[in-house]
């Protein structure tokens, strides 16, 4: 595995009580290998979708080099549009939120209405980072995303079945 880690596998997790949600396991110790050893969740909005990316500390040293390769390119394209810092507010404007042993962590509001955040967040590795949707967003997008979209609402099922289980009560 790289410093930077590498988030790959798929998981659900319903929201939990006191606007708290919930690390995967898969996707937790990714992190937390990805951050030094630390139990910090970097999250951010996406540049392109209705969903967050998640991430671990040591991917900062990755966005520095990226804002670099993109302003060499400016420049040696002459792309008089490109503006170093605001690209810098794009890339480092991610939350750093720390989370428990279990995975547990408070998402911020403005997280939550940037990434259009519901009762539960479906993860998706992708290499450098994971994607973190709202299940009725990912659903929303065209075919390309028709894998994430079956196995999501395939977890998402598994998981009502499974409350609707528990809070059914034994007679």
């Amino acid at each position: 595995m790289s410093a930077l880690g590498t988030y790959s596998g798929k998981a659900y997790s319903p929201a939990g009580d006191k606007g708290r949600f919930v690390l995967p396991p898969a996707f937790r110790k990714a992190v937390k290998e990805g951050s030094g050893g630390s139990k910090t969740l970097c999250l951010a909005a996406h540049e392109k979708f209705d969903c967050l990316i998640g991430f671990g500390l040591s991917r900062i040293d990755e966005l520095h080099k990226q804002l670099d390769r993109e302003e060499e390119r400016a420049i040696r394209m002459n792309l008089a549009e490109f503006d170093r810092d605001i690209r810098a507010q794009q890339l480092f404007g991610f939350e750093q939120l720390p989370f428990d042993d279990s995975g547990r962590f408070v998402m911020p509001d403005h997280l939550r209405d940037l990434g259009k955040v519901g009762d539960g967040l479906y993860y998706h590795g992708a290499g450098e980072f994971f994607f973190v949707w709202n299940p009725e967003e990912l659903a929303r997008m065209d075919k390309s995303f028709r894998g994430a979209q079956v196995t999501c609402a395939s977890m998402v099922k598994e998981a009502a079945a499974k409350a609707a289980k528990k809070g059914g009560g034994k007679s």
